[in-house]
């Protein structure tokens, strides 16, 4: 194609396309020798009990999956406590994620989200042309005058996530309750970690229909390459929600693994009690090296790294030996990494890592023994 056919082309694409560059290629991705902490994956394979439907899935490969994930929202309702209409199933809770911008926005229209929070709704807004409102939020409270009254009094949502990434900070269903009581406008509830939460929002849905919960298999219940995610809500906004699905949408290996999942939760028992005591562990560790740790509610830490560094600095580091951590260049993070609970062998070497590089720089105030014992490394 000639550059003025390519350029006839491109001038064709909407405004918010248009602002999205071609992605080029990352290049080949990290062998199996890197230790992978930084997309808050569960760590573990699926239970034999969850594996042995996803293999007899396979039998069923030459026909389409159940229409409109009948059989998958049938077993939510169920296992949940809500009626079928009020359920949508999905390719992970992105594509949840995304329908609620189809149905709900035009350009010029605003949402907001609380932040610091999942950066893909920033391009999804662009996508749709509309503004994007970041509102700042302290630990335990909504800024609710901000919310309902401020910035964000004509955005068309708002998007809470609870726990929160990449923060894993915890607020009380209580005061999320507050937010949809007091407002007449869609409240986005992101609930991908809750498994590692003291409480959840499910309850309310029943109470208030300007409230719509999302939920994901892909953190608590190790189905990320499998793509399995819910939403849950009022009938009315989930049947028009469903109504713009795109067709067979799953397919039927994550209708299997959902199905199975959603009567076999108590084959997670060990691996959730195993994230929460990594999670305890590796925060003991990391403050003794000198790293300031938020309280986490989730599969992962977010870490303040010690002074002299920044947190791009750190991640660079680790990735010298081989340790995959996530870094945020905005939103106040910028001292920051985080770090996926993954195993207790990949979180070891991690952490010698993290000494080996303490060590060099000889941080005042820190011990080169943390919490899991050697300093060795492990390269």
């Amino acid at each position: 194609m000639s550059d003025a056919k390519l350029q006839a082309v491109l001038s064709s694409l909407p405004q918010g396309t248009r602002q999205l560059d071609a992605l080029p290629s990352n290049g080949p991705a990290p062998d199996k020798s890197f230790v992978k902490l930084n997309t808050n994956e569960n760590p573990f394979p699926l239970p034999p009990i969850i594996m042995q439907s996803a293999v007899a899935a396979l039998n069923r490969q030459y026909l389409y999956p159940d229409d409109d994930n009948i059989s998958l929202r049938e077993a939510a309702s169920s296992t949940y406590g809500v009626s079928t209409d009020q359920v949508i199933a999905g390719n992970g809770s992105s594509e949840l994620l995304g329908l609620i911008y189809r149905a709900f926005l035009a350009p010029g229209d605003k949402v907001a989200m609380i932040s610091p929070g999942f950066s893909f709704n920033r391009k999804l807004a662009m996508l749709h042309g509309a503004e994007f409102l970041e509102i700042g939020c302290q630990t335990h409270s909504l800024p609710m005058e901000q919310l309902l009254s401020g910035p964000a009094k004509d955005a068309k949502f708002i998007l809470v996530a609870n726990p929160n990434n990449p923060t894993g900070t915890f607020l009380s269903i209580s005061n999320i309750e507050r937010l949809v009581a007091q407002s007449d406008r869609l409240v986005v509830l992101d609930e991908a970690y809750v498994d590692f939460a003291p409480d959840h929002g499910l309850r309310l849905i029943n109470r208030y229909s300007n409230l719509l919960i999302l939920r994901t298999f892909s953190k608590s219940y190790a189905a990320a390459g499998i793509r399995v995610g819910f939403g849950f809500g009022h009938p009315e906004i989930i049947g028009r929600l469903r109504n713009i699905q795109n067709v067979f949408n799953m397919n039927v290996i994550g209708h299997a693994v959902g199905i199975s999942v959603l009567a076999h939760r108590g084959a997670y028992a060990e691996n959730h009690k195993h994230i929460r005591h990594e999670r305890q562990r590796v925060t003991a560790a990391l403050s003794q090296l000198g790293f300031s740790v938020t309280p986490s509610h989730a599969n992962f830490l977010l870490a303040r790294v010690p002074a002299g560094q920044d947190g791009s600095w750190w991640q660079a580091a680790l990735e010298r030996q081989k340790i995959l951590v996530a870094y945020f260049p905005d939103n106040g993070l910028e001292h920051c990494i985080r770090v996926s609970i993954g195993t207790k062998e990949q979180l070891d070497a991690f952490l010698a890592a993290a000494r080996d590089i303490v060590g060099s720089l000889n941080i005042p105030g820190t011990t080169g023994r943390g919490a899991s014992g050697s300093a060795r490394s492990v390269r």
